[in-house]
């Protein structure tokens, strides 16, 4: 098993939190997911890394099509639900700002609203693109910022602990087109279309207990609040999801940029 960086510890433990049940959340994605594997175009016999892979839903979905996959999280207890999910597919916990894997060792590379949440961005970047082959490809889904998803670590923010200073930066950057070039543009020619997926819920109380059991940061967050102040994040949170309410429920789209790269 390889060792996750110490700053990146508290983030394996708040990521890894939902266990199997964040494959519920990747259900609720799944057509981004798909998004992804038609840009990507996985082909048998080549050579993927699916990083931040959670529970392994792309990594499924790039296996489907006959790529041999390893999928890489920092959530040793997301890792163990992967494995049980899709036997046949290596899946490893690890961290994306520091990769065991040798240079030049994967025909593509992809993350699923994942490395844009990792705390030191322009590591994990140059480490995805020290893996890559040359003429090879990244596939990059991420949340666009001022969407419904930064709209929900909103509702988070007040109910946790004040950041460190300085504060990372936000993970949003990674939905722009120009900061992705920044990082990124480099080394790989790239090319961006974007995309939404809704959150179909009944309610505002069906999302909250969608995501208090799979969705890392929002059980971590709960956990740790005593239970007058978890009543009001509770209810913030129902309120939050309620706004998107109309005759048949929840239907909260969510904006997102895919990101694809051929490495020069």
């Amino acid at each position: 098993m390889q060792s996750v960086r110490p700053h990146n510890q508290q983030a394996a433990a708040t990521w890894g939190a939902g266990g199997r049940d964040y494959d519920k959340i990747s259900e609720h994605v799944s057509d981004a997911i798909e998004h992804l594997v038609r840009r990507i175009l996985p082909q048998p016999g080549e050579r993927f890394l699916d990083i931040a892979t959670g529970t392994g839903w792309a990594a499924r979905r790039l296996a489907a099509h006959g790529a041999e996959v390893i999928g890489i999280d920092l959530g040793a207890s997301v890792i163990e639900a992967a494995k049980t999910l899709g036997p046949s597919i290596d899946f490893r916990v690890g961290d994306a700002e520091s990769l065991e894997f040798e240079d030049e060792s994967f025909d593509a590379v992809t993350s699923t609203f994942g490395v844009m949440f990792t705390a030191r961005p322009e590591d994990a970047a140059s480490e995805l693109t020290r893996v890559c082959k040359k003429g090879g490809r990244i596939g990059l889904p991420t949340w666009l910022p001022g969407g419904a998803v930064e709209g929900l670590f909103g509702v988070m923010r007040p109910y946790l602990p004040p950041p460190s200073s300085p504060a990372p930066p936000s993970p949003f950057e990674w939905g722009r087109p120009e900061d992705i070039r920044a990082l990124l543009g480099h080394a790989f020619d790239l090319k961006f279309e974007s995309g939404t997926t809704t959150l179909r819920v009944p309610s505002g109380q069906a999302a909250w207990e969608l995501l208090i059991a799979g969705f890392g940061p929002t059980k971590t967050v709960a956990a740790s609040l005593e239970p007058r102040r978890r009543e009001e994040f509770t209810r913030d949170f129902i309120e939050y999801f309620d706004r998107f309410r109309g005759e048949l429920g929840v239907a909260q789209p969510r904006e997102y940029l895919v990101t694809v790269g051929v490495k020069r």
